[in-house]
């Protein structure tokens, strides 16, 4: 199979001197299986654009085959190109910081067979620039199958989300190496770990939108919170500060039907009722993921509610898909759906893209400062603190007055809190 190789200054030149405004770009790194921030990128393969029926180019940066271009040089050559696709920004983020990358969406097939990939990883699990070894030419072939899978999109979305899980997991968790040993046993330490800290890595594309967190084998989005696992994580500043927003589904559905709360949704609907507010709580929950039973269906907040869900999914079925935001539901690519299921996902992605926005405007707050954003996980957020800089705190709680949600918080010096 026939490809471009670019493994020399001059022949990098003669790329970037063919002026090219679009193309697909794959970074294949040392190790598929290791966190960006502790990789290194091995090649670079670049897809054209601009020209139906254009080869693709492998750039050279370390590999056992070719000859060594320095990544700087290769840095150069993609700024000066209008618009980068990429599979996934966030990845790409850890090893060419450009503005004028965009997501592609994913592959629409992620069962390429790729024998030789599978027989390096298994014959040298713990290899950590395993990718150098592989032949190029079989790295081509795959991104060459990665690129046919994408269809590239013709609007930019908001990549608020993609900066805002980047900058956390760049700060990385400290961890009580002890405690860690106890209670996780990761697949390879060395993928995500060093010095003292372990880090995380959010799946940004996954069907409704709102990110996942596991990786190395432990699920960080679904740490126990009995068993005393939670111990094993701790700050590197002073302690950890957990800020949960209260209601925050009742009250992104309030927003999305124009509707006010007069006092808070659990203890409107407790009036309404007649029950307890605790009980209220667990029995809202069921009518918004559950649907509304007919008994409720007369409270105003539901009956606006219901009305949404039908008009919702009409529009589904009538039109083949319906807007959420800047993003898409098609029918196409949902399966065994029902009103309540998208209603439920329009919720979970209105979760997810304003706590881009809330986590954005967070960032903002703890530049240069030590304090940080350390793990986000739905309706929580975990700040690690230094006490010195404790007012950083107020203006995060008007982040949330200003989104008008309400929050609690805890406090420890550990992830359980003690």
């Amino acid at each position: 199979m026939a490809f471009y190789l670019v493994e020399t200054i001059d022949q990098l030149k003669t790329f970037y001197n063919m002026g090219y405004k679009r193309v697909f770009v794959e970074v294949i790194p040392y190790n598929d299986n290791i966190h960006p921030i502790l990789n290194q990128v091995s090649l670079v393969y670049i897809k054209p654009l601009d020209e139906d029926g254009e080869k693709g180019y492998i750039l050279s940066v370390d590999h056992s085959e070719t000859l060594p271009i320095n990544i700087k040089h290769i840095n150069q050559v993609l700024k000066n190109i209008d618009t980068i696709y990429v599979r996934d920004k966030k990845t790409f983020l850890y090893y060419f910081q450009l503005k004028q990358a965009c997501n592609a969406p994913p592959p629409l097939s992620h069962t390429y067979i790729q024998p030789v990939h599978d027989h390096f990883y298994r014959k040298y699990p713990t290899k950590q620039d395993i990718n150098r070894i592989i032949p190029v030419v079989k790295h081509y072939e795959k991104c060459e199958y990665i690129f046919k899978q994408i269809n590239i999109p013709i609007v930019q979305q908001d990549d608020t989300l993609v900066y805002s899980m980047f900058y956390i997991e760049k700060n990385g968790i400290k961890i009580e190496p002890t405690l860690f040993k106890q209670y996780f046993n990761p697949t390879y330490e060395e993928f995500n770990i060093k010095d003292g800290k372990i880090y995380t890595q959010y799946n940004l594309h996954t069907t409704t939108g709102r990110p996942s967190n596991s990786f190395n084998g432990i699920n960080f989005a679904a740490l126990n919170k009995e068993n005393g696992c939670r111990k094993a994580f701790i700050p590197e500043n002073d302690k950890f500060v957990e800020i949960d927003i209260s209601a925050y589904h009742p009250n992104l559905a309030a927003v999305l039907v124009d509707y006010r709360f007069n006092k808070t949704p659990y203890v409107d609907f407790a009036a309404y009722a007649g029950i307890d507010v605790s009980d209220a709580k667990l029995l809202m929950f069921r009518q918004l993921y559950g649907g509304i039973q007919k008994e409720y269906r007369e409270w105003e907040f539901f009956k606006l509610v219901q009305k949404h869900i039908d008009k919702m999914w009409n529009q589904f079925n009538d039109v083949g898909y319906i807007n959420v935001m800047d993003r898409q539901f098609h029918k196409s690519e949902l399966t065994d759906m029902n009103p309540q299921k998208l209603f439920n996902y329009t919720l979970q992605l209105l979760e997810t893209l304003n706590n881009g926005r809330i986590i954005k405007d967070m960032v903002k707050v703890l530049k240069g400062k030590n304090t940080k954003i350390v793990l986000y996980t739905y309706d929580a957020f975990l700040i690690d603190l230094d006490t010195d800089e404790e007012q950083v705190l107020e203006d995060i709680n008007d982040i949330f007055k200003k989104h008008k949600l309400g929050t609690k918080h805890s406090y420890g010096t550990n992830y359980d809190f003690e």
